[in-house]
């Protein structure tokens, strides 16, 4: 009877210690899925292609090698009527493009491409200019007007953005 009260003892112990076990692995393991961080042995047996698909990793995005492209132009000189009283209207611009062939027809073209910012900085009101949403507005015809097609051979450079590297208005 000793015999079996010994072995009843045992397997108690061991089914608590068992118990015990159980009930921590049983945690570790819901608050590892609860914070979306499955730990290593989790994915034991499972290919590295199988893991990363179970548990990817955000992708970082590439860096950007690419050097921005740029043809500057001389600064203009203007002068601007509002309400009979003549003001003067001086700008340096630079134009960012994409692409070398884009830079080179601006370039090539250069007398053109002056000729087009004068008409259109002449066409310019100084007070509104002299806003912030004027100077967007200004920007966007100056974009619109130096992609139009130069003639006779019917080219046109594409600009991502016109940059103002000085702008007095007096």
């Amino acid at each position: 009877m000793a015999a079996k009260s010994r072995f009843a003892r045992f397997a108690i112990n061991l089914l608590v210690v068992l118990l015990i076990i159980l009930i921590s692995v049983g945690v570790t393991l819901y608050y590892s899925w609860k914070q979306d961080s499955r730990p290593s042995w989790a994915t034991w047996g499972q290919s590295s292609a199988q893991a990363s698909v179970a548990n990817p990793l955000p992708a970082a995005p590439p860096p950007n090698t690419e050097k921005p492209i740029f043809a500057g132009l001389e600064p203009f000189t203007v002068t601007l009527n509002e309400h009979g009283r003549a003001r003067i209207l001086y700008v340096g611009i630079s134009l960012q493009v994409p692409d070398d062939n884009s830079r080179k027809i601006i370039q090539e073209f250069m007398p053109v491409v002056r000729d087009r910012v004068l008409q259109i900085l002449a066409e310019q009101i100084p007070s509104r200019i002299q806003t912030p949403e004027g100077r967007e507005d200004l920007v966007h015809s100056l974009s619109k007007g130096l992609q139009t097609p130069y003639e006779p051979t019917n080219v046109a450079p594409r600009i991502n953005n016109v940059l103002f590297t000085a702008f007095v208005i007096q």
